[in-house]
């Protein structure tokens, strides 16, 4: 690659991260109600008078946020569709949505087996085969009826992560890619035949290289 490391830095494209997600909602007390008993943390609820409220909440492990209230958008209430929200075990957050009452429907794949179709269309019930990575889904609904869809990924596709850095947005989340490993380094000693004393670093690789995409120790 020609140019010094100056220029191809320079040469970089900006990085844009998207942080904030507009939902359009008619009372805003009540949804504000609803995403906070989902657990999701409220960040600001301000006013400047009666005819402009900013009501932000993020959903738990979420790098981006949820914005409704009062003159923010133009939409007609509950018109959002398709926000996905990434879990990495759709059976167990289907029974947390079910516990804190946002009624979610049952766990889904689409017959192409590439993403859901619009509505309901194509769904076949139950994950996907085999439960592979982003295969499986559920949707619920805000107050409004904008729609929600959850969808299980536990391993990323090559090139879908930076490998040069690996983070982990809840304990949850870390704690899952732990047992992962865990469950692929008993297989690796298993292979062996031996005790592996430099489990530390065989687990940081595993973690580091699924999160990435990139083909998996063995």
């Amino acid at each position: 690659m020609s140019g010094t490391p100056y220029e191809r830095w320079e040469a970089r494209v900006m990085d844009m991260k998207l942080e904030v997600v507009v939902v359009p909602v008619s009372d805003v007390d009540r949804a504000k109600d609803f995403y906070t008993g989902l657990g999701w943390r409220l960040d600001a609820d301000v006013a400047t008078g009666k005819d402009f409220r900013v009501v932000q909440v993020t959903p738990p492990g979420s790098p981006a946020s949820v914005i409704f209230g009062t003159s923010v958008t133009a939409q007609a209430p509950g018109t959002a569709e398709g926000l996905h929200l990434i879990v990495n075990d759709i059976d167990a957050a289907r029974k947390e949505l079910e516990r804190l009452g946002a009624e979610p429907g049952e766990v889904f794949h689409d017959a192409g087996g590439v993403f859901h179709h619009a509505g309901a269309e194509a769904r076949v019930p139950g994950p996907a085969p085999q439960r592979g990575s982003y295969g499986s889904f559920l949707s619920f609904g805000d107050p409004d009826g904008n729609g929600w869809v959850l969808q299980e990924i536990t391993t990323r596709l090559p090139g879908r992560l930076d490998p040069a850095v690996t983070a982990f947005s809840s304990t949850a989340d870390l704690a899952a890619a732990l047992r992962r490993a865990a469950d692929a380094h008993g297989a690796h000693e298993a292979r062996t035949g031996a005790e592996d004393p430099d489990w530390p670093g065989w687990y940081a690789d595993y973690m580091v290289r699924e999160q990435a995409g990139a083909e998996l120790p063995t």
